[in-house]
C-alpha cells in the first residue's frame, strides 16, 4: 500500500495510511480528497451486524499480512471460486481487523485508568506507560494520535488541567497545592500550562468560578 488520503465526515478528519484501515458507513456522506497519490486495496461490502454511524480508523500492526489476506481473497474471486469460501475468507479478514481494533480499546482503557491513578506523579512518560501496556512508544502514540487526535504528554496535560480546574472551584486549596496535587513538576509549569490552555491564570479562574467560600 501508498499514499494518502483524508476523509471528512460530520467535521471530522479521517487519514488513510499504509499503516491503517479505513470502513466508510455504507450510505453516509463524506468528502475525500488524495493528499499523495498510490494503490491501497479496496472492498465493497454489506454487514448487519456491523452497525457503524461514522468512519472506522483501523490501526495496522502489520500491514503487509493484510495485504496478503487481500490477494487471497481477489484471487479466490477472479477464479470464481464458490461464494461461500469467498465469504469464509473475506469475514476472516474483517475478524482480523476488527479483533486487534477491540484490544486495542482494552488497552486504551487500561492507559486512562493508569493515567487518572498516577496524575499526580509529574515523571510520568510515555516510557512507563508503554511498558505498562508492552508495546512501544512508537505504537503508544499512534494509538493515541489515532484515537485522543493528541499525543500521550497532551492528553495527560489536559487531564491534569482539567482537574486542577476542579480543584480551584471545589476546594480552598492554594495554587502550589493544587500543582502538586495535579501531577505539574512546579508552581511554574502549571501557571503556564493553564494560561495556554485556558487563557486565565488560575488565580483568575478561581475568584470567577469559585464555589467554595472561605
Amino acid at each position: 500500500m501508498s499514499g494518502q488520503i483524508t476523509y471528512t465526515m460530520n467535521g471530522k478528519t479521517y487519514v488513510s495510511r499504509p499503516d491503517n484501515a479505513i470502513i466508510v458507513p455504507q450510505g453516509c456522506s463524506y468528502c475525500r480528497v488524495t493528499d499523495s497519490e498510490g494503490r491501497f486495496p479496496l472492498v465493497n461490502f454489506f454487514c448487519s451486524g456491523l452497525d457503524l454511524k461514522e468512519i472506522a480508523v483501523l490501526p495496522l500492526d502489520t500491514p503487509q499480512n493484510f495485504i496478503q489476506r487481500f490477494r487471497t481473497l481477489q484471487q479466490l474471486f477472479l477464479r470464481n471460486e464458490s461464494r461461500m469460501k469467498i465469504y469464509s475468507t473475506f469475514y476472516e479478514l474483517l475478524d482480523s481487523l476488527v479483533s486487534p481494533n477491540e484490544q486495542n480499546s482494552d488497552r486504551l482503557t487500561f492507559v486512562e485508568k493508569y493515567i487518572e491513578e498516577h496524575i499526580q506523579d509529574p515523571t510520568l512518560s510515555n516510557m512507563e506507560l508503554a511498558k505498562c501496556l508492552g508495546i512501544s512508544e512508537v505504537y503508544l502514540r499512534k494509538q493515541f494520535q489515532t484515537h485522543y487526535r493528541v499525543t500521550p504528554k497532551q492528553y495527560i496535560l489536559d487531564i491534569r488541567v482539567r482537574k486542577a480546574k476542579q480543584l480551584l472551584v471545589d476546594t480552598p486549596f492554594t495554587v502550589t497545592a493544587i500543582a502538586e496535587e495535579c501531577g505539574f513538576s512546579s508552581v511554574y509549569h502549571f501557571c503556564r500550562s493553564f494560561r495556554q490552555r485556558t487563557g486565565k491564570t488560575p488565580t483568575q479562574y478561581a475568584a470567577e468560578n469559585r464555589t467554595y467560600q472561605i
